[in-house]
């Protein structure tokens, strides 16, 4: 599990959890963290001294709304060359998946990057969208193409981009967890900095850290925590100062500030959240694919939020772990998923079920 000098070091940090004699309920909010968790057999350690940690909203492909993805669906089967990342699309909606859609015919690819996409969109005529998915960390990627110009008069973006502190505001303000701190995001702290976790500290004097991805960040992380809650605290403390500095990334900052919008937008599992998805800002509108391809998109049908049985929802809001969906493992594997949270590599069901027996 651990190189032999990292095992010496966990067991100290776990016999120093021990030693404040508390129990605590912690939240991340990030796929990768889970990951981690999970790959590295920490359930187990942490439990042992006291702490338990719950799978948040941290999957960007997850929190994805079916109705998005039906969007993109509609636009593949009216014409449009549809590219997107390869863990968007096996996510089952009730009118299929994009796979699916390229099953039937239509021009759904796989790339790596938006600049695949512009590329592709260069070597053709008809009309082509990039799906943009992802929080703070990939939509400056997103941003830099349309801040450059000379696009390509057929290629648009259709952004399913989000941001997290709305989304972590709408988990305190639901109060269907007791948290008692948050394991915050590393990736997403490297573009925003602290700056974004303060309001969480000086409204709900809820322990916070921002966190790397090394199976010691996160047992770093639950002493920091601990400690915290210990000593009376309710601090924002950077773990993961290797990479994450107070105000972040400036030039990334305002590529997303330059390019997007903040509106209100449902995550899946949860509620309408205000200002929590960014949209293309109006200067973009001739490569905005909600702006483009509008009569198109008005034909979406409607779907259902989730496949009938489906507790993606939950798992997102913390309220279950994977393993309590009666469906995991049985009607839901990696090889026929019946919601995002087992198609996506981040997500909780797909983590916990590629490593069954470490949780």
């Amino acid at each position: 599990m651990f190189k032999y000098r990292d095992e010496a070091t966990a067991k100290k940090i776990i016999a120093a959890i021990k030693d404040m004699g508390l129990k605590s309920k912690f939240m991340h909010i990030c796929g990768t963290h889970q990951d981690t968790i999970v790959r590295f057999g920490l359930t187990p350690m942490l439990a042992d001294a006291g702490i338990e940690v719950r799978q948040g909203p941290g999957c960007p492909v997850c929190v994805t709304t079916a109705a998005e993805i039906a969007d993109a669906i509609t636009l593949a089967r009216n014409g449009v060359t549809v590219t997107a990342f390869g863990d968007l699309m096996r996510v089952p909606t009730t009118i299929g998946s994009l796979f699916d859609t390229k099953g039937e015919g239509a021009d759904v690819r796989i790339v790596y990057s938006i600049e695949d996409a512009v590329k592709m969109a260069r070597e053709q005529t008809k009309p082509l969208v990039f799906v943009g998915v992802g929080f703070e960390t990939t939509a400056p990627s997103t941003a830099v193409p349309l801040q450059k110009g000379n696009l390509p008069a057929n290629f648009s973006v259709y952004s399913c981009h989000r941001v997290c502190p709305p989304a972590i505001q709408t988990l305190l303000d639901l109060g269907e967890n007791q948290i008692d701190g948050f394991i915050m995001p590393g990736h997403v702290a490297v573009i925003t900095g602290l700056d974004i976790f303060y309001p969480f500290r000086d409204k709900y004097h809820i322990p916070q850290v921002v966190t790397g991805f090394e199976p010691l960040d996160m047992l770093m992380a639950c002493y920091m925590l601990t400690k915290q809650r210990f000593e009376g605290r309710a601090d924002v403390e950077n773990e993961y100062s290797r990479l994450v500095r107070e105000h972040g990334n400036p030039i990334a900052k305002k590529l997303i500030a330059d390019t997007f919008n903040p509106v209100d937008r449902a995550w899946r599992g949860f509620p309408v959240i205000p200002k929590s998805a960014l949209v293309l800002k109006p200067e973009f509108a001739d490569h905005d694919a909600t702006k483009v391809h509008a009569d198109i998109l008005a034909k979406t049908p409607e779907v259902e939020a989730e496949a009938k049985g489906c507790l993606c929802g939950k798992v997102l809001r913390g309220i279950i772990d994977s393993q309590q969906c009666p469906m995991f493992g049985k009607a839901c594997t990696p090889a026929s998923p019946r919601g995002p949270c087992m198609v996506s590599a981040e997500g909780n069901c797909n983590i916990a079920y590629r490593f069954r027996g470490k949780v």
